[in-house]
């Protein structure tokens, strides 16, 4: 099958430091190719890719150092580079919201559509109503409820290159882990604050966009004098089986309707349990008394920190290998480009003429 996969330009394939929905582009592409499919990625130049690549930008926008840039002028350039090669694939598989809506509406049938975001949004309805003939993606059943009545083909659980990520047996740091980003929904204030009340060192490992400066600043920053808190800053891939592996348990007190939740199976690709607040895709990602602990008040979380070392690790990796590598995913992604094609053969079939008595 000859398969595009358009991912967004904002950061590299996969991305340096933080990110998401690249980095599933790039496991997502890799994981393709090692089943024999034919997959040609759509990016920035520094991809890093077992795929054929088509460069569309020099690099990635976010580390990109020019001052000077528009994001929307090179997604729209990008888009214009698949639509002059979109006769060339059997299935478009795009990873950047609906931005290309408006371009590909005669090939609607032949794409998939991945949404990696939160669907809460005030201008989300509209939208996919003046675009219904998209088969859409979600990446948890729980990430439909705001717009439950879509054209959704599945759901497709992310999944990561088990390869990547090192299993740790027998972690060396007696302390928790908070990974990915400094923002209110994220609630780094509430993992510091379990981590305080529990008497457990606390590492965060996390970028802050601009967006979230003044929160930081204001709010984070000044809890940092903790002496049980080390701020480290945004790390990339490398850096994460040691930082996750050597961890007691990873905290996920998420604020907010979160539609998968990528740390939370890096986490259990090292073998450390989670402990996750129970909203939203939580309760799809987590098993409670297997790979984590589901809470719902700081007082739970404590007593989670407390408990979670009666789970076993090895177990907790195991169903990361059942669940949550890039090749489960990759799988699952061609089941649906399958029934895309059933659904396109089934229109286009001609229907026999009815037989008509004299």
């Amino acid at each position: 099958m000859k398969i595009a996969l358009i991912a967004p330009l904002y950061e590299a394939v996969p991305p340096r430091l933080y990110g998401g929905t690249e980095r599933i582009v790039a496991h997502l592409a890799d994981a393709l190719v090692e089943l024999d499919q034919d997959v040609t990625l759509f990016s920035s130049a520094d991809a890093v890719t077992s795929a054929r690549l088509v460069a569309v930008r020099d690099q990635a926008i976010r580390l990109d150092p020019c001052a000077l840039k528009s994001d929307l002028a090179a997604h729209v350039t990008m888009l214009d580079a698949v639509r002059r090669r979109m006769n060339d694939f059997d299935v478009l598989h795009f990873h950047m919201d609906f931005l290309h809506f408006p371009f590909f509406e005669a090939i609607a049938q032949r794409t998939l559509t991945t949404l990696h975001g939160r669907l809460d949004l005030k201008d989300m309805a509209q939208a996919f109503a003046r675009w219904p003939q998209y088969p859409l993606a979600s990446i948890s059943d729980q990430q439909r409820r705001p717009l439950p009545d879509l054209n959704w083909l599945g759901t497709v659980h992310h999944g990561l290159c088990s390869r990547l990520y090192a299993y740790n047996a027998q972690p060396r740091g007696n302390y928790l882990a908070f990974l990915g980003r400094i923002s209110p929904e994220k609630r780094p204030d509430r993992a510091i604050a379990i981590a305080t009340r529990a008497g457990i060192p606390l590492k965060i490992a996390a970028k802050v966009d601009a967006a979230d400066r003044a929160y930081f600043q204001e709010v984070i920053a000044p809890m940092l004098n903790n002496p049980l808190v080390e701020y480290i800053g945004e790390i990339g891939d490398e850096q994460k089986s040691e930082f996750l592996g050597n961890a007691r348990a990873l905290l996920f007190p998420i604020d907010w309707p979160e539609p998968f939740g990528l740390v939370m199976i890096e986490a259990m690709a090292c073998g450390t349990p989670v402990i996750a607040w129970d909203r939203a895709s939580v309760p799809e990602v987590v098993e409670h008394g297997v790979t984590g602990l589901i809470v719902r008040s700081e007082e739970q979380a404590v007593a989670a920190v407390r408990a979670v070392d009666g789970l076993e690790r090895a177990r907790v990796r195991a169903v990361f290998e059942q669940r949550f590598t890039a090749t489960a995913m990759a799988w699952r992604y061609l089941e649906l480009y399958r029934r895309l094609g059933e659904r396109a053969s089934s229109k286009t079939a001609v229907k026999p003429a009815l037989k008509t008595t004299a």
